[in-house]
């Protein structure tokens, strides 16, 4: 099985994504902060956020800054190495590391508008110029 780029990075729970996804979007955040977005999507105690980001902190997924008051966090991994890393994961795990599988799989669950088509056709022409 190959090896992947960022292997060693932890895999963010689907909890530590939904953290990292608003810290991508948004930038650095406190708790505070943090909280009031998730609690949009769902019930949630700061607590819950504040041990989520406690967690996520030890784990090297996020990083923070003790300079304020309230101590700012912000992701410590690339939004594209993270996305990379899970799709790998999967393909690994799922797909016997074929990526064709994944992306056929993908095609027919998923509802593929015509620009994604396009940017796939793209994609799969680079791929096949590069290897001629």
């Amino acid at each position: 099985m190959p090896t992947h780029p960022s292997e060693g990075l932890p895999i963010p729970t689907d909890a530590e994504l939904s953290v990292l996804r608003l810290l991508w979007a948004k930038g650095p955040s406190t708790v505070r902060q943090l909280h009031e977005a998730l609690s949009q999507e769902r019930d949630l105690g700061y607590t819950t956020v504040l041990k989520a980001v406690q967690v996520m902190l030890e784990k090297g997924l996020v990083n923070r800054d003790d300079s304020e008051r309230s101590h700012v966090y912000r992701a410590a991994v690339a939004e594209g190495q993270t996305k990379g890393q899970l799709v790998f994961d999967l393909m690994a795990k799922a797909f016997a590391g074929s990526a064709s599988e994944l992306l056929v799989h993908a095609l027919k669950a998923g509802q593929t508008n015509p620009a994604e088509l396009d940017a796939i056709q793209r994609l799969l022409d680079e791929a096949r110029r590069g290897r001629s």
